[in-house]
């Protein structure tokens, strides 16, 4: 049974979905003005991740993610780039879903939906709050009333009060300053769409585009209906977005809850500040995969848990490739390993059944990536120590161990190169027969010689009792 905490009851919860076997998904993405930087790119990684075990584990998952397409800041770059924001959104809607490819996410997400494909949908969303008089007009915008609902504050834990030392939307003649934008009155050269709603009996013709926040509610309402079962993000977004989501949602369906879960993952820092764009503190995705792999990326979004934040250093993601390239160099000794009959049959059979079982507890338990981790490091240490004293493995125990090593591992997205199966050409070889001829000569000298010439070659040897073993470094 799979656990998670709950950011909506604050507790963790067995995951029980609404339709069977079933698991309607969205997970909040990405607003397209600029490139995709580390702090996007492990909320998308944390996710992937999840889903990943989720399919793992059985279960039938339609997982949704929003293009924001139509937006204030994507308008502001659109204007200071001189193009029009359409062309704009394009362009990096492009490069985003090449950084996503690049990560190994996109495959995973059942379909990217965006925002300007919705405006009938978002017209009906905005129709219903108005119906049951939760939405006002004032001066061509639309506004929800947010003291028309008492649970505006559930999610986020505030006090209705505090609202106000917070983002909010200016706009003389709000009724609260906490109401915000359902519907946004065109300004000149914005994009804007004409839309009818219907306010106490009067018809009234907006001319404008969509707030933020009601984008991804009527997309969802479009797409599972009123209510589903799992909604993530970052946990910057728990207010203003995912509340104003919430109380969007409810009060047009009358329904509660929205969403029966709600995940949040911490957010990257750089220097203890937010990665953010508008602090110009961020790193590009692209940038760094010029440098390190997408699993050395993943290895070290997964090495912390997916509810806490990561405060970036060089320095870590230098230490996750290492500790990747590590697991990898005993992967590529156990593939390599001599195949024959042997009794130590039961040493491996064990290790195998602790780390399948370790590692499914940890996931199961609010997808605890770090714990799985773990127990991959003690498998992986106890695969080198079986291949150092054995120096010998029966041909199916060496099948099952690198099948069940990477059948767990893909779901956190490591191990997936083939690396591992590099083996020695002519030379190398020719070089351990001497080396190993030059040992039983009692020749140490030159042995040792030897030894420094195959790791030249990129190749780690390793004597035991049952000969020599090797592996590359990588």
């Amino acid at each position: 049974m799979i656990k998670l905490f709950n950011t909506r009851t604050r507790e963790i919860e067995e995951l029980a979905p609404m339709n069977g076997n079933h698991i309607n998904m969205f997970v909040c993405g990405q607003t397209v003005y600029d490139d995709m930087h580390l702090g996007h790119a492990k909320t998308y990684v944390n996710f992937d991740v999840i889903v990943r075990w989720l399919r793992f584990s059985g279960y039938d998952v339609t997982y949704l993610q929003n293009i924001t397409d139509v937006d204030d800041k994507i308008i502001a770059r659109a204007k200071e780039s001189g193009i029009e924001p359409r062309e704009l959104a394009e362009k990096f809607e492009a490069r985003f879903m090449e950084d996503m490819e690049a990560l190994g996410v996109r495959k995973n997400v059942t379909r990217f939906i965006r925002s300007h494909d919705y405006i009938p949908a978002i017209k009906d969303q905005i129709q219903l709050l108005a119906d049951r008089g939760f939405a006002y007009f004032l001066d061509g915008d639309v506004y929800f009333d947010v003291d028309k609902f008492p649970d505006y504050t559930a999610l986020s834990g505030m006090k209705l009060g505090d609202l106000k030392n917070h983002r909010i939307e200016p706009k003389e003649g709000k009724r609260n300053p906490y109401d915000f934008a359902l519907w946004k009155a065109a300004k000149a050269g914005e994009p804007k769409w004409d839309i009818e709603i219907i306010f106490g009996g009067q018809k009234i013709m907006l001319s404008g585009r969509p707030g933020w926040h009601i984008e991804d509610t009527a997309m969802t309402y479009a797409e599972f209906g009123p209510q589903y079962d799992l909604h993530g993000g970052a946990s910057e977004l728990i207010f203003p977005h995912h509340s104003n989501e919430i109380a969007q949602a409810e009060a047009a369906s009358g329904l509660k809850p929205f969403v029966k879960y709600w995940m949040h993952s911490g957010v990257l820092f750089i220097n203890n500040q937010k990665m953010s764009k508008s602090l110009k503190n961020f790193i590009r995705v692209r940038d760094v995969l010029e440098k390190y792999s997408y699993e050395d990326i993943r290895f070290l979004i997964s090495s912390t848990h997916y509810r806490k934040s990561v405060n970036y250093e060089a320095s870590l993601i230098d230490e996750a490739k290492a500790k990747l390239g590590y697991i990898y160099s005993v992967l590529n000794m156990l593939y390599n390993l001599e195949e024959g009959i042997t009794e130590s049959n039961d040493a491996i059979n064990s290790s195998i059944e602790k780390f399948r079982a370790g590692f499914t507890d940890a996931m199961d338990n609010d997808f605890n990536t770090p714990l799985a981790i773990s127990s991959l490091m003690i498998f992986i240490g106890e695969i080198k120590d079986y291949c150092k004293r054995y120096g010998i493995i029966d041909k199916d125990l060496k099948s099952r161990a690198v099948r069940e090593l990477l059948w767990l591992t893909n779901t956190i997205a490591i191990l997936e190169s083939e690396k591992y199966k590099k083996g020695i050409d002519g030379t190398a070889r020719e070089l351990m027969q001497e080396r190993e001829n030059s040992r039983k000569n009692r020749d140490f000298i030159k042995a040792d010689e030897l030894r420094k010439r195959i790791n030249e070659l990129g190749i780690e040897i390793e004597d035991s009792a049952h000969g020599t073993i090797y592996y590359f470094r990588f």
